[in-house]
């Protein structure tokens, strides 16, 4: 009896601590999983320094627009371009009255993606220059494309493929997009390589796209730990550099890869961000407010004129005359409430509050400036 009693002392005794122990567990995953649902990988917030796009731009000519083109009277820049390269074909046009409206001096853009290799092919974008009327069914000639070090990176040349059109009659016109831009994809060839050898670098920036301490320091931390040593050091809010391992130097490529998949939790100021242009409000999730009270309202004073005709009574011998009506409303919005707000408020609560008050997106900036100049408002206004 005394060993079958203490068997079921033990049992009950591990069936509680098994309890305890799946509770706690339960309790962690759901403290875990906002955080998780939170986090970001590495790749998706820093830039690993070398590893850019580079611009290019470009100058050239378009052919075969079907009469709207450039006039060549108000855009002599087409003139002298035509010109030029007629004479480079062995056409000799000087002192002649060009009148074509079948050719556009445009401008050609495009993006050189990081280690784009010699011979493969990217995207440009056109865009005319004159007061051609559409680009629709031209052709680019061949335009050399350049960087910012005025070096020749590529060249592009083909058809243009334009998704806007315009269509014009005597008594209306129609346009539909932008018809004097388009795109050729695959439109670039690369002819030069940009030299810049990520292989051989001992020392890796990663920056930050948005910069922040916090954030800069988990960074630093996750790859340690990732790293089992004291390899990286968050050098100032934007940045942080990487000790690259004597073990990694012939896979530099695979430590990013490695050191990419990380994840963390980035950590940002709080901030409100407010275009009073368009009236969009944006709050971060950490602006907090103050204990503060606050009010909203507008006087309106609406006056209407509605002129009525007074007819005269039959053989009366009176004259018609017109008799002045006038409808004056006055709305006070008198049933605003004052809401007041205690400390701590978070966004939802601040939300929810304005709305209660019926208040608009644009009379809600003024609100969020009050509130910052009382200094009820625990976050930074950018207004954009």
């Amino acid at each position: 009896m005394i060993r079958f009693a203490l068997c079921l002392f033990d049992r009950r005794a591990c069936a509680a601590a098994v309890g305890a122990v799946l509770s706690a567990l339960v309790v962690l995953a759901c403290l875990a999983a906002p955080a998780q649902a939170a986090s970001a990988r590495i790749k998706d917030i820093v830039d690993v320094e070398g590893v850019r796009d580079n611009m290019l731009i470009g100058y050239g000519l378009v052919v075969g627009l079907n009469g709207t083109g450039d006039s060549l009277n108000n855009s002599p820049f087409t003139e002298q371009s035509l010109t030029g390269m007629l004479e480079r074909m062995g056409v000799n046009t000087r002192g002649t009255n060009l009148r074509t409206k079948n050719v556009a001096a445009v401008m050609v853009t495009a993006t050189l993606n990081a280690y784009a290799a010699q011979g493969t092919r990217i995207d440009v974008t056109v865009s005319a220059m004159g007061d051609a009327k559409s680009l629709l069914g031209g052709t680019l000639l061949v335009t050399p494309m350049m960087g910012a070090d005025g070096e020749v990176y590529a060249v592009a040349q083909g058809p243009i493929a334009v998704s806007g059109f315009s269509a014009q009659g005597q008594g209306a016109s129609v346009t539909r997009g932008v018809p004097t831009s388009g795109r050729i994809s695959s439109g670039a060839i690369v002819e030069r390589e940009i030299q810049f050898s990520l292989a051989e670098l001992p020392v890796l920036r990663l920056s930050l796209r948005n910069p922040d301490f916090t954030t800069a320091q988990r960074v630093a931390t996750a790859i340690n730990i990732q790293l089992r040593g004291n390899r990286a050091q968050a050098t100032d809010p934007s940045s942080v550099l990487l000790n690259v391992p004597d073990a990694r130097r012939g896979d530099v490529v695979g430590l990013i890869t490695e050191i990419e998949q990380l994840r963390i939790t980035p950590d940002q100021v709080a901030r409100v961000v407010v275009d009073e242009k368009s009236g969009v409000i944006v709050m971060g999730e950490n602006v907090r407010i103050s204990t503060v009270a606050i009010a909203q309202g507008n006087l309106t004073i609406r006056i209407t004129e509605t002129p009525q005709v007074s007819q005269p009574g039959p053989f009366s011998q009176g004259q018609t005359a017109v008799v002045p009506r006038t409808d004056i409303q006055v709305d006070d919005q008198s049933n605003n409430r004052l809401a007041v707000m205690s400390s701590g408020v978070t966004l939802q609560e601040l939300v929810q509050s304005l709305n209660a008050l019926g208040v608009g997106p644009r009379d809600m900036v003024a609100i969020l400036q009050s509130i910052k100049a009382a200094g009820a408002l625990q976050a930074e206004i950018e207004v954009i």
